[in-house]
């Protein structure tokens, strides 16, 4: 059995953590993300418009332009700190607009051909914003993928974690990332999330801390 959630900001504000986070070596877990999505959904055509929900400092949008150059992504964020690093690391050039959204909000005039988000939910106190929010802002052939970190069954794997993957990292991120851990929803409450939701997801285990949930919502 899991032990008990423990809630955690929603929002990264602070300048240092936000720098911190965006200086942070993701290579591996964002790798990771990227081949899943190829692997799990590849892309419903050669263009089409993108939805990027959590884009924090960006890597993720930027990750996704480079391999599907014909696409175009508004990468959306409730940070305006997190923003300002984002627009900071991304060339003039790109095909990536970022905006600033804090969720719930209306859906927008465009809906969207994929959606993907990279560890946003365990932020939410309610995860239904995230599940309501891909399901009003998708088209009738959106193709969805979500990443996020999986809760431990206990504190003592959460610390050895912390120690495998992030042992050279600032206090920050140890600190962050601990919490985040603690903060994860397990892979039956994200099942049980979808199918409140109403959304035919698949939901799978991926590694050792991460879980994904992914389908078409047609």
């Amino acid at each position: 059995m899991s032990m008990k959630r423990t809630p955690e900001p929603e929002l990264m504000l602070d300048d240092a953590q936000v720098r911190a986070y965006a200086d942070a070596d993701f290579e591996e877990p964002h790798s990771h993300f990227m081949a899943l999505l190829a692997d799990r959904l590849g892309t419903s055509g050669p263009t089409g418009w993108a939805l990027d929900l959590g884009c924090g400092a960006g890597d993720i949008s930027r990750r996704f332009a480079a391999a599907y150059p014909g696409w175009r992504i508004d990468g959306v964020d409730g940070s305006a700190t997190m923003l300002a690093v984002a627009r900071d690391l991304t060339p003039a050039d790109t095909s990536i607009r970022y905006r600033e959204t804090l969720l719930p909000a209306p859906a927008p005039e465009r809906r969207y051909d994929l959606i993907f988000s990279n560890s946003l939910l365990h932020h939410l106190a309610d995860p239904g914003v995230l599940w309501a929010t891909i399901r009003d802002w998708s088209n009738d052939r959106c193709r969805i993928f979500v990443m996020d970190l999986l809760r431990p069954a206990d504190r003592k794997t959460a610390h050895a974690l912390v120690e495998q993957y992030a042992a050279g990292e600032p206090d920050v991120l140890r600190h962050d990332f601990l919490h985040s851990l603690l903060a994860a929803y397990t892979d039956a409450e994200i099942r049980a999330q979808v199918r409140t939701a109403r959304l035919p997801l698949r939901v799978e285990i991926v590694s050792d801390r991460h879980v994904v949930a992914w389908g078409d919502v047609g």
